[in-house]
């Protein structure tokens, strides 16, 4: 499809909200054009979510999803681990924590099994905070997304897992993965 039939492009073209689309011309592949308007979705929405964190919560999207990540592991995990996971640095995991620890939303215990190491979990005051932040964001997400039926976002969702994969396992070093 060119640029020119393409009636969301042709709709936001004289709106400021073009973004990264705005750099799509009539000759371009559609894997570009592809990419952008995936980037342009991606940034909207999580400049949304964003907005409201800190509007509702005081708290910011990277807070959140630390907190998102202890909450799905019960146990704790040690802070290199945390760092994958959000795939951040080590020092961001470090002031994020400190920053939490502060406010008691979280807890840093030394491992037992490596003392080297330490594990973060979720005080119980971490653990209520973060599930009420949760279910507004799961609110805001299916508002988000209301534009598209249930069948279409299955479709991206599974359309999108195999361009993941592909990428993923495209990459060199990715395919030593277990």
């Amino acid at each position: 499809m060119s640029v020119a039939l393409d009636r969301t492009h042709a709709a936001l073209r004289g709106a400021e909200g073009l973004g990264h689309e705005a750099r799509v011309q009539q000759g371009d592949h559609e894997a570009l054009k592809l990419w952008l308007r995936m980037l342009s979705c991606v940034t909207e929405i999580e400049s949304e979510i964003r907005t409201r964190l800190r509007e509702r919560f005081g708290i910011s999207l990277g807070r959140f999803d630390y907190l998102a990540q202890l909450h799905r592991h019960p146990d704790g995990l040690k802070m290199g681990e945390l760092s994958r996971c959000l795939m951040v640095t080590g020092g961001n995991v470090t002031s994020l924590t400190d920053e939490l620890e502060r406010d008691g939303l979280v807890v840093r215990q030394r491992n037992a099994g490596d003392r080297r190491a330490w594990m973060l979990r979720l005080t119980p005051e971490g653990r209520r905070s973060f599930e009420a932040m949760a279910r507004e964001h799961e609110g805001w997400i299916l508002e988000l997304f209301s534009g598209l039926d249930a069948a279409t976002v299955r479709q991206l969702h599974r359309h999108l897992g195999a361009l993941r994969l592909h990428v993923v396992l495209h990459d060199p070093l990715a395919r030593d993965l277990p």
